[in-house]
């Protein structure tokens, strides 16, 4: 045996049985349950890794730009008794601005009415008639902050909670963390509509974790995965033939250079070969009723006028129905993570009729996904999450002198997002701004927070969570981030 290969087989060997309760734990722990080999539930904290878990599976809606919270989620009557004012020095403080000038922006009211909705009285925006309709299911954090100002850095740290380039994104950890319960298909699936998201794939890379980790983009025309389909002439006997043949070349070459990503690279080709077979399956939607479109909003009425905006096209409201009916399909096969991507909800003008388009792309499927989880007992063990990298000023945007603001810049240090399903505690508001909706006055939830709480679903321990890169043990949450207790069931 190469001296090399022996290190490795010896250095896995002592990974895989130390740390009893952490990563290596686990890993046995779902080696020997693939056999039948694993204790009983009862016994053994079963594919958690830290503690016993309560999510399987995440779907992770981003509605990428910054979705207005003071349209859709905090409603501040003060605004409206305020319409036309300045904010006072006191509540801006030193705040920086990109697009909009303090001393002169004048306050904005909401144009729109909110509702208190089900057993729990939640306040939602008229726009979101079909999410009201669960309010009971969902928990609003209104007081979520964080570390960027503009978009691309906004949606790093959501996404993988640093404002740089080369980290692994959220879904990343967590398959890292589990792995997939489903051979046949990726842990991590991407789905996406719309417009293209500033920081783009980076939203969705594995960065320096092994990179069968990293999320598999589907797209929304042709081929769901690209080139996976056989070209003409080539049959499945050849293609078997011909990917035994370069997995023997890869593994010779692996014990002459020793480079793990040879090893995943055989990986790749492996999955790719099953999914030729799974995939198929996955997206033929004949077993769906004619019930269930109508649900999602499969062929529903689109606007003749799209014009100015950035939302789309008339193809994104059945794309994002689509792509929502398809990320219930895929946790039903056990796929671990499924980041939905709507883009854009960047309203520095036009705020109406934009948002309201916006709304009406997404605010029928999401609901129509919650009840279905919810029908089928899923959403007991499926989280979801729905976020954005900021939120929106209560002030217009003044730039460059416009006294005539129709759209609010963006606000890092006070928005909202709504989490339901496994584990957590629903019909609840979480969380308080002032009447301006300007700061936080109640509980602040920072993004490593909401990440430490989201990898807490899952059994994961947040701080236990580690991979060594560049003589550091880097995890999902940096150097802080706290479980919100309070959004636990």
């Amino acid at each position: 045996m190469h001296p090399r290969q022996a290190t490795l087989l010896r250095d896995r060997r002592a990974f895989l049985t130390s740390c009893a309760g952490g990563i290596g734990g686990a890993a046995l722990a779902s080696l020997l349950g693939a056999d039948g080999l694993s204790a009983n539930e009862s016994d053994s904290v079963g594919a958690g890794l830290h503690f016993p878990a309560k999510a399987k599976s995440c779907i992770f809606i981003y509605l990428v730009g910054g979705p207005s919270q003071i349209d859709l989620y905090d409603p501040k009557p003060k605004l409206a008794e305020m319409a036309g004012e300045t904010l006072p020095a006191s509540i801006t403080g030193d705040a920086r601005f990109g697009a909009l000038r303090k001393g002169t922006a004048r306050i904005m009211p909401s144009p729109y009415k909110f509702q208190r909705h089900g057993e729990c009285g939640m306040e939602l925006s008229e726009l979101l008639p079909n999410i009201a309709t669960c309010a009971d299911d969902i928990a609003l954090v209104r007081s979520m902050h964080t570390d960027a100002f503009n978009h691309h850095p906004g949606e790093l740290v959501m996404n993988t909670g640093l404002l740089r380039f080369g980290h692994p994104s959220l879904g990343s950890w967590v398959n890292y963390g589990l792995g997939s319960e489903n051979e046949n298909l990726p842990g991590y699936v991407v789905l996406t509509a719309g417009t293209a998201s500033r920081a783009g794939a980076s939203n969705w890379s594995s960065g320096f974790l092994p990179s069968d980790h990293q999320g598999l983009l589907f797209r929304n025309r042709g081929e769901p995965v690209l080139h996976l389909d056989n070209p003409h002439g080539i049959c499945p006997t050849v293609q078997g033939s011909t990917l035994n043949a370069v997995s023997r070349i890869n593994g010779l070459n692996y014990e002459h250079v020793d480079d793990p990503a040879i090893i995943e690279r055989i990986q790749a080709y492996e999955l790719a070969f099953r999914m030729q077979a799974a995939v198929p399956e996955l997206v033929d939607f004949s077993d769906e009723t004619q019930a269930t479109f109508d649900d999602y909003g499969f062929m529903r009425p689109v606007p003749d006028d799209l014009r100015g905006w950035e939302g789309g096209n008339k193809n994104t409201f059945d794309d994002f129905a689509r792509n929502c009916l398809m990320s219930r399909r895929l946790v039903e096969r056990g796929v671990r993570f499924v980041n939905v991507y709507h883009a854009s909800w960047d309203h520095h003008s036009q705020l109406v009729p934009n948002l309201e388009r916006n709304c009406s792309v997404v605010d029928q499927p999401i609901a129509a996904l919650l009840k279905d989880l919810k029908r089928q007992g899923l959403l007991d063990e499926t989280l979801v999450v729905c976020a954005s990298e900021f939120g929106r000023t209560p002030l217009g945007e003044n730039k460059l002198g416009n006294t005539n603001a129709s759209g609010r810049d963006h606000q890092p240090f006070a928005f909202s997002l709504w989490l339901a399903g496994a584990g957590i505690k629903p019909g609840q508001t979480i969380g308080k701004t002032d009447e301006f909706g300007w700061n936080i006055v109640d509980n602040p939830i920072h993004v490593h927070d909401l990440h430490a709480t989201i990898l807490h679903l899952f059994g994961i321990d947040h701080e236990r969570l580690t991979y060594r890169f560049r003589g550091r043990d880097v995890r999902l949450t940096d150097v802080s981030g706290r479980v919100v207790k309070e959004l636990l069931a």
